[in-house]
């Protein structure tokens, strides 16, 4: 156990940015945070409403990340009183499971003395998670563009892209489990060249810094937004304005929804998020930055940010 107090500092992240589906995230400017002490037992507390009714004890899925890794490691934890915050609404498609993955595994590697590498992390956190776009994009911050399977795993950190990101954020929670359910089980061939086609062009253009032919796929996904817009009514309607009535490169679903995101000109975030808020009244709509950084760690108890 290190024998100070430290904080982890996790940002959230939004991810697929339409046809990148499964393989491309951003990391975003919201934030968990975790105070951690040493103590006799494990023990979880927050006054964030966002984490309000998560488990206090060892069933907390951070703690379960963490004694995971530790496990996998040949180690055992010591026991830690947790202070968590965060602005990362939950259930939302803004990564808030993703970054508590990541939280539990630099947890665990704290506790053990620093021991692995990013690229380790991401492997721990794809393996939990099952894909890599938002656990990899709470690791390094930025985009990233990944893949991952049983056997490996592999990210490219993207840079940091030069936008605004405007989010319309419906009261509603949609869990991701039910947002899978809507998808196939398989796509016709030529429909899935078509979609690769389409996202192969996406990331070129986010590496290129090309926003409007970005935007211009973002909405002409064909893996998940077709079929899951039954579950975010709204969903061609913020498109349709996006593209029609603001100056913002383009619009998709974040993560599984229902959050939608837009990318938007940097500096405009606040002239687009004004025009949204009339055409969309009852969306909380926020304008966020990406995030610079990934995971970052802090000795003693700094002031707090979330």
């Amino acid at each position: 156990m290190n024998p100070e107090p430290f904080v982890i500092k996790v940002p959230g992240s939004s991810a697929n940015l339409g046809p990148g589906f499964d393989s491309v995230g951003i990391a975003v400017n919201r934030y968990l945070e975790l105070e951690v002490v040493n103590a006799n037992e494990w023990f979880f507390q927050s006054s964030s409403s966002e984490l309000e009714g998560v488990p206090a004890g060892e069933d907390n899925l951070i703690c379960e990340v963490a004694k995971h890794v530790a496990s996998e490691l040949g180690y055992d934890l010591t026991p830690c009183h947790v202070t968590m915050s965060s602005n990362i609404p939950l259930a939302r498609g803004l990564g808030s499971s993703a970054a508590a993955i990541v939280a539990g595994i630099e947890l665990a590697n704290q506790l053990l003395g620093d021991i692995l590498s990013a690229e380790e992390k991401v492997r721990f956190a794809s393996l939990w998670e099952g894909h890599p776009d938002n656990v990899a994009a709470s690791v390094y911050g930025g985009l990233i563009i990944g893949t991952h399977t049983e056997e490996s795993t592999h990210v490219l950190f993207g840079g940091v892209p030069e936008v605004d990101l405007v989010l319309l954020v419906p009261s509603e929670e949609l869990m991701t489990k039910k947002a899978r359910g809507v998808l196939p089980s398989e796509l016709e061939f030529r429909q899935a060249v078509r979609g690769s086609g389409v996202a192969n062009v996406l990331v070129a253009a986010l590496l290129q810094g090309n926003w409007k032919v970005a935007g211009e796929m973002m909405n002409k996904d064909v893996f998940h937004h077709p079929y899951r817009k039954e579950l975010v009514p709204h969903l061609e309607d913020v498109i349709r304005v996006v593209q029609e009535e603001t100056d913002a490169y383009g619009a998709a679903l974040s993560g599984a929804g229902p959050t939608m995101l837009c990318l938007a000109p940097q500096n405009e975030g606040n002239i687009i998020q004004e025009k949204l808020k009339g055409y969309f009244p009852n969306f909380e709509v926020d304008v966020l930055k990406p995030a610079r950084e990934g995971i970052t760690v802090y000795k003693g108890t700094p002031v707090k940010t979330v």
